[in-house]
């Protein structure tokens, strides 16, 4: 009697077992598909590159229409670039379209050094463009791209290739890795920055992190930089800004060039604004300042004239 039913307990707990087991597989299934879903793929040399992309309610094929082109950071993927930075919400209202483009290999990156195999990413983003520009009535005048880390090194580095293209650029924490000497565009390209002053990931003040032994810039030097490069007055005016931020704004630059800079004092490797990241890997999000929407504000006020 006492081995029956040990026997039947037995039974039951497998079936409770595989019962968990089924729902793990399914709740894992479900997990990749949210985090691999796409829109549509761009073939490139080296295979298939997904995107994910958004188009407003208020859609009308015949006006031509903003594309904001807003890309991850390293080991994060289109989904989650989409939903910490909340660009279709604002893209509904202000009636503009947001493509989200996937990195290679995994943990998905970008190339952001400016040369040789880098210049692959750089043309699956061209193409990209063109296949969005076939499909859909796309504003030329109005083709901007943003991202965050490395997805922020990703847009400087489109910057300094398709300024043909791109009528202004965003960072967010931006890995800024590409040597001034490599970025020769076509014309100066506006630029909006943001960072923050405890940083784990991309110091502030430059040189490695703990997470990667490589010689990041020290953000406020590279942002004088780029607004030398773009022709700017060398003192920046003061942005009235909420909080712990700081704002400056580059002004009389070659062919409206400016340049926005915005300091978070006390900021982490995060998106201002945005759905947070854990705390205890990249430090404070501040809801000071929206960067999405400050950007889209920079943005609009800077197309490009041909």
């Amino acid at each position: 009697m006492l081995m029956k039913i040990i026997k039947l307990i037995l039974k039951s707990l497998l079936v409770v077992i595989g019962a968990i087991a089924i729902v793990v597989i399914i709740m894992a299934a479900f997990l990749f598909i949210q985090i691999n879903r796409s829109d549509g793929q761009i073939m490139t040399p080296e295979g298939p590159r997904n995107y994910l992309l958004h188009i407003p309610e208020r859609y009308d094929a015949g006006k031509p229409t903003p594309l904001v082109i807003s890309i991850h950071g390293f080991a994060e993927w289109p989904a989650h670039q989409m939903d910490l930075s909340r660009w279709n919400d604002l893209a509904d209202q202000e009636n503009f379209m947001v493509v989200y483009p996937s990195g290679r290999e995994f943990p998905l990156r970008w190339r952001t050094n400016g040369l040789g195999e880098s210049l692959i990413d750089v043309q699956f983003i061209a193409d990209l463009i063109n296949r969005l520009e076939d499909d859909y009535n796309i504003d030329p005048q109005h083709i901007y791209v943003n991202g965050l880390s490395n997805g922020g090194g990703m847009s400087f580095q489109l910057a300094c290739t398709l300024s043909d293209r791109i009528a202004a650029f965003g960072g967010v924490a931006g890995a800024y890795r590409i040597a001034w000497e490599d970025c020769n565009p076509e014309r100066p390209v506006p630029a909006i920055i943001f960072h923050g002053t405890t940083d784990p990931i991309v110091p502030f003040e430059g040189g490695p992190s703990e997470s990667f032994d490589v010689p990041f810039p020290n953000i406020t030097e590279w942002v004088q930089q780029m607004a030398e490069k773009n022709g700017c007055e060398r003192i920046p005016k003061i942005i009235p800004t909420p909080g712990v931020v700081s704002g400056y704004h580059f002004t009389d630059c070659d062919q409206n060039a400016d340049v926005d800079y915005y300091i978070i004092e006390g900021g982490g490797h995060s998106w201002p604004g945005g759905d947070p990241l854990p705390e205890w890997i990249v430090g404070n999000t501040s809801d000071d300042i929206n960067a999405t929407l400050t950007m889209w504000k920079f943005f609009i006020a800077h197309p490009k004239n041909d």
